[in-house]
């Protein structure tokens, strides 16, 4: 089974050579015919629906991590760079060109809130993580970058910014802690469609409000989230982690301890086995990777010491097969109603 659950720790910035720089741009510009608008380019448009639809809200300015940007017209090929910023682009109409891998997992068909969406046309892959292919995405002359969920550094966005639009991430949160509804938010925007975005974004905040409405036991609940990839390793997740997010807008409590052990700017803190004690609450989520995970984790001796596992209140949740971890992962606009049907029956049948 995939590892593909691992937490976003480090933050894979690239020095970026001027020479590079360079060679970039003049790429960019030999394949959009000069210049960064590519409104002449004779490829085959990303967006799916009539063209030229959202034409009216445009020219719309975005702001983000490194200033605005002014998108002057409806933009036709997109490409993301953000690890979930995709989900958000599908559900708005849009089939990006270009994405970058989640967990070297492919962001395309495989998940079942976006197989139907994606259908038989998937992207191209120009990176992973914030590892950017630049020729690569140059090579598909888009008139739009978006980098959302992503740790996009100032050297990639001045060097994208050459030859296309870009939106950074979120400028008042820390890279990958800004809410779904933000990020969600600012690609709307970019699209030009943010009265479909603000529908979007009501209506899963609609089925969040009904599972707390369903459970409200679960507000008197302290609830946390963690993982395990090695043997006497333990991660546990910030509250600004997408999982956390997800369990806190179905009602839960998060625990402060955890955010107080992670190192600044990490989404997760690390935990050996004699810490475990941290993890001892209400309700207890992993998101592992395999079976053999599982019951290495439960084989731990200071783990079985816990209340938490001695009274079964703890959860082992697949990353994939079903992929229920994997939706509240990626915590976007399409997977969290999967994840929320996924989740509920399993969180039921704990007493």
């Amino acid at each position: 089974m995939s590892t593909g659950a691992r937490p976003v720790l480090a933050r894979f910035a690239r020095y970026i050579p001027p020479v590079a720089v360079a060679a970039v741009a003049a790429l960019a510009l030999t394949a959009c015919g000069g210049g960064t608008d590519n409104s002449s380019s004779e490829s085959t448009p990303s967006t799916s629906g009539e063209a030229g639809k959202n034409s009216s809200a445009f020219p719309v300015t975005v702001e983000h991590k490194y200033g605005s940007t002014t998108i002057d017209k409806e933009p036709k090929r997109i490409v993301t760079l953000g690890l979930s910023d995709q989900d958000a682009v599908l559900a708005l109409g849009v089939k990006p060109v270009g994405a970058v891998d989640w967990f070297k997992e492919r962001p395309y068909g495989k998940w079942p809130w976006t197989k139907d969406k994606w259908g038989s046309e998937t992207p191209e892959i120009v990176g992973e993580r914030d590892e950017y292919n630049m020729e690569k995405i140059a090579a598909l002359k888009p008139d739009l970058v978006i980098a959302q969920y992503s740790g996009m550094k100032k050297e990639q966005y001045d060097t994208l910014s050459q030859f296309t639009k870009v939106v950074a991430q979120p400028k008042d949160h820390a890279d990958y802690a800004a809410p779904w509804q933000e990020m969600t938010k600012q690609i709307g925007k970019a699209l030009g469609k943010e009265t479909e975005t603000e529908k979007l974004i009501s209506d899963i905040d609609a089925q969040f409000k009904a599972a707390r409405d369903e459970h409200p036991e679960w507000s008197k609940l302290t609830l946390a989230v963690a993982d395990s990839f090695e043997a006497g390793k333990y991660s546990a997740f910030t509250k600004g982690d997408p999982k956390s997010i997800f369990f806190s807008e179905l009602g839960f409590k998060l625990k402060p301890e955890i955010d107080k052990l992670a190192k600044p700017g990490w989404n997760v803190a690390e935990l050996s086995a004699e810490k475990l004690n941290v993890l001892d609450v209400d309700r207890l989520v992993w998101v592992t990777s395999s079976t053999e995970a599982n019951d290495r984790i439960k084989a731990e001796p200071l783990y079985k010491k816990l209340k938490v596992n001695q009274d079964k209140r703890d959860l082992f949740v697949p990353y994939q097969g079903p992929d229920i971890g994997a939706a509240f992962s990626f915590n976007t606009v399409l997977s969290i109603p999967y994840a929320i049907e996924e989740i509920e029956p399993l969180l039921t049948a704990i007493k």
